[in-house]
């Protein structure tokens, strides 16, 4: 049978449901079912998702199941997981899951066993990490470090800046590390950071896989002309970078020592690398112990992936809600919407995660993708910021755009007025965009029925925050399965750089007549 998920009866089965739901709402579904949310509503360890405000029937769900499996999803997971070789155009395992594996398990990619190294670079980060958070490592002028600025962009900057900021606690004494990220080439960026980070208490990692991302390597030249214009001209720069790669042999050719650089591996892609030696900068604001639970509450949602039927599994239902709004409710967004400043960069990292994974027009048999969509827009702000921004396209804008809220149970106890109104604005936007209202005038009517999940942790520490981000990472992993596309490579961010380059040689050959005209304005 063909691979194009629409070739495949569940999909005409799929298209039926959708029609016959277009004459009930939402609100209709809850009344003709008295117990839609525990059917609807599912609790691992902490983490609790309510899928019942979505616009489904239960037999519509089974019919997704049935998809799934036709799609081979489970010999794919479990292909993934053995380190099999997942991402086919570059010819790659994909094993971010192996560094949330305890150092006694096993994981080959080809006949090597990949986890004594992984614990090897883990052990080699926490002592150098200790050593700076104690502040035993020292500058070139012998003064301790202070500041940690993150040289990154892309996966390489997005999680380790979401994690440290979800993290970040009051409490932390008023002398921990200072972290900072830099990611845009717009000198700006980095000029700020020259401005409140003394060089001679300042630590760069530069974090790029490849070690030629011309961001990140355009900033790493930067701060090494500032760190070493700021030095005595006697002392070296070099105690005043570490890098992280899997390119070893170029990060040295930039003059990093080859015991501060911390590897990466090629079956490791970027925007699931904040596992990996990536994480450094949380290691360094937090703690080794801090990100050991974030590993620990990712390899949960390891295990209950894995193992967990698919009528139950939590990462393969928030998939296949995905595929029923995009591809059979034709909703053209999806907004994330976390109700926890803490988590304001959550929509920015999903954004990666889900569009450069997803966002594929090829399949995997090389085929242009014609007859089904792929990966929705994904875009979002922490709540209650977004109500008084974009709520008003979710509840009366003429396309439909399906919403995940995401809140934490628990919160500071100094704060729980505060915290009580921002869950109560959170269960009022779901049950509105829901039910809808009816009005005398025409521009108050709410249509309802606009779906949306609910995603509750307990609380917001490293293990529940590692538990929500794997349970995205499988969501995407999914997806792609059924969209029949490659998760895991991303070659259209390859083309503008490419042009960027020629531009920057003033080479004008390929550039049409707009970029001409524009390419000398700016020259001017």
């Amino acid at each position: 049978m063909s691979n194009n998920p629409t070739h495949k009866p569940e999909w005409a089965e799929l298209q039926k449901h959708s029609q016959n739901l277009m004459s009930h709402s939402i609100a209709d579904l809850f009344e003709s079912d008295p117990d839609r949310v525990d059917q609807f509503s599912f609790d691992l360890d902490g983490l609790f998702v309510d899928f019942s405000k979505q616009h489904m029937t239960r037999d519509a769900l089974d019919t997704l199941i049935n998809l799934s499996r036709r799609c081979s999803i489970e010999e794919k997971r479990d292909e993934m997981f053995a380190g099999g070789i997942v991402n086919t155009t570059e010819n790659r395992a994909v094993l971010h899951t192996a560094l949330r594996r305890a150092k006694t398990d096993e994981v080959f990619v080809g006949e090597h066993n990949v986890i004594p190294e992984i614990h090897t670079t883990f052990k080699h980060i926490q002592k150098f990490s200790e050593k700076i958070r104690l502040g035993n490592y020292k500058g070139e002028t012998g003064k301790p470090i202070k500041h940690i600025v993150s040289l990154g962009v892309g996966g390489s900057e997005l999680g380790p800046r979401l994690v440290c900021n979800a993290l970040d606690t009051e409490k932390q004494d008023k002398d921990a590390l200072k972290i900072h990220f830099v990611s845009n080439i717009d000198p700006v960026d980095i000029s700020r950071v020259f401005k409140n980070c003394p060089p001679e208490e300042t630590v760069f990692v530069v974090t790029s896989k490849s070690f030629t991302t011309q961001e990140t390597l355009t900033n790493a030249l930067a701060a090494k002309e500032w760190v070493q214009g700021y030095l005595p001209k006697e002392s070296s720069w070099h105690a005043h970078f570490v890098a992280v790669s899997a390119n070893v042999r170029a990060a040295q050719g930039f003059g990093i020592a080859e015991d501060q650089i911390f590897p990466m591996w090629e079956w490791v892609n970027g925007r699931f690398s904040l596992w990996s030696a990536v994480g450094l900068p949380v290691i360094l604001a937090h703690g080794f112990e801090v990100f050991q639970e974030l590993l620990r509450g990712a390899h949960t949602m390891d295990e209950h992936f894995q193992n967990a039927r698919l009528e139950k599994n939590i990462p393969v239902l928030l998939a296949l809600v995905g595929i029923w709004n995009n591809n059979f409710l034709s909703a053209q967004a999806h907004a994330v919407l976390p109700y926890a400043q803490k988590l304001q960069d959550l929509p920015r990292y999903l954004q990666q995660l889900e569009m450069e994974s997803n966002g594929k027009s090829i399949d995997l048999d090389g085929l242009k993708i014609t007859d089904y969509k792929t990966c929705p827009v994904i875009f979002g702000e922490a709540g209650t910021i977004g109500q008084h921004s974009f709520y008003q396209l979710l509840h009366q804008g003429t396309g439909m755009v399906s919403c995940d809220f995401i809140g934490v149970v628990e919160g500071r106890q100094t704060d729980q007025n505060h915290h009580k109104l921002l869950l109560s604005n959170m269960l009022a936007q779901g049950q509105a965009l829901m039910q809808g209202q009816e009005a005398d005038e025409s521009y108050c009517d709410f249509a309802g029925s606009k779906p949306s999940t609910t995603i509750l942790i307990d609380m917001l520490d490293a293990y529940h925050l590692g538990m929500l981000l794997a349970l995205y990472e499988h969501k995407t992993f999914i997806q792609g399965i059924i969209w029949n596309i490659n998760s895991f490579d991303q070659f259209g961010v390859e083309l503008g750089k490419e042009m960027s380059r020629k531009l920057e040689n003033n080479d004008l050959t390929d550039a049409d007549a707009s970029t001409q005209a524009l390419f000398s304005r700016v020259n001017q």
